[in-house]
């Protein structure tokens, strides 16, 4: 018997699957999230047998056709080990349709021997010299939209799911990605999460943000001795990191189900949590978490600064199944305005347009119902 599993893949997380060495697993996917979001849909659609996959809290309702509820699957007692907040990411109208592996909040790396003053704030990163980096597509490209608008007081949904993203807010966000964009590497357009670290750590850049599981990375680098981290910069309004909780699901097509919950048992167990964190990512086990042991002030900075990111600024998008259909239409015109194809107005326009599209056949789903900051 083989357990088949799709795997979110990268230097963030590759480090916890050494748990699967000597285990009877097939890694039938390994990849970047859009890549495996990508290729999952192709598998399940088709009906090809996969029995736990790697997804994330806002990509689950979406994915929930294809889905176990696992209220009664998962033990009570294991989901009490837990985050709350990061189970209840989790839920989708009532129902839990994955366990989370990881809270994702952003933490701001700056190169201490070119950057004089930090700057706090995303307008004080503007007026600055300072070469910043970010995802120029994808979900880290509409993540960052998401930031500047929630920051500086705007929403791109309404308290009942409507799409609200044609703002002032709005068009001022794209505005400054396209002028931080500016005088960045002209490759920014093309990347990744993981591209955005490794042009920090290679010099291209003097600061971005990262996901705390950057942290592995950020260490072994060169240039370890000469990053520090921050706070995110602040918006005009509330500073605010775009976040949310990788996590574990088992499709409908197992033909392995109690082994299955065997495995997502053993991934959100003490043992693999552990492991997660040691990598530098913030497990959701919470006696896991509090194990970890920093290694050095720059470790136990940046933990400080992750935790209150978490507490105080920490903000998800509302549940919708039609998210992924959203945020590809709004990375794609974002990313038109980066390359000077479209205006910062139009590319809002096109946005709110799209997503008025998606959503039109659909009754509005509920918003979630606790607090995003």
């Amino acid at each position: 018997m083989t357990l088949r599993v799709a795997l979110v893949g990268g230097p963030m997380y590759d480090h916890l699957y050494e748990v699967f060495e000597g285990a009877d697993v097939e890694v039938v996917v390994h990849a970047d999230h859009p890549t495996l979001n990508r290729r999952v849909a192709e598998l399940l659609s088709a009906g090809e047998p996969l029995d736990v996959i790697s997804t994330h809290a806002k990509y689950a309702p979406a994915q929930s056709r294809w889905l176990h509820p696992l209220d009664e699957l998962v033990d009570p007692a294991a989901l009490d080990e837990l985050a709350p907040r990061a189970v209840s990411l989790c839920r989708f109208h009532g129902r839990l349709w994955c366990v989370p592996r990881l809270i994702d909040v952003r933490v701001l790396w700056v190169r201490d021997d070119r950057v004089g003053t930090v700057p706090d704030t995303w307008a004080e990163l503007a007026a600055s010299p300072i070469v910043f980096g970010f995802p120029g597509r994808e979900s880290g490209l509409f993540g960052t939209f998401f930031e500047l608008v929630e920051g500086a007081g705007g929403h791109l949904f309404d308290t009942d799911g409507r799409p609200c993203i044609e703002s002032d807010e709005a068009r001022a966000a794209v505005d400054l990605l396209c002028r931080l964009a500016a005088r960045a590497p002209a490759e920014l357009p093309g990347w990744h999460y993981d591209d955005v670290d490794a042009a920090l750590l290679d010099g291209r850049l003097d600061a971005a943000a990262a996901w705390p599981g950057a942290w592995g990375r950020i260490r072994r680098s060169a240039i370890a001795d000469r990053l520090t981290p921050h706070l995110y910069p602040a918006g005009p309004v509330r500073r605010v990191s775009y976040s949310g909780c990788h996590a574990w699901a088992i499709p409908r097509t197992t033909r392995h189900l109690d082994e299955a919950i065997d495995l997502v048992h053993r991934l959100v167990g003490f043992g693999a949590q552990a492991l997660d964190a040691a990598g530098g990512n913030i497990c959701a086990h919470q006696a896991a978490l509090r194990s970890v042991r920093p290694v050095d002030d720059t470790d136990r900075r940046r933990l400080d600064i992750t935790a209150r990111t978490i507490d105080q600024a920490m903000i998800t998008y509302p549940p919708l199944a039609d998210f992924p259909a959203i945020e590809d239409a709004g990375w794609s015109a974002i990313r038109d305005a980066l390359l000077g194809r479209v205006d910062a107005a139009g590319a809002v326009a096109q946005i709110q347009r799209r997503a008025e599209m998606v959503l039109a056949s659909h009754a509005p789903d509920p918003p979630r119902q606790e607090p995003t900051a």
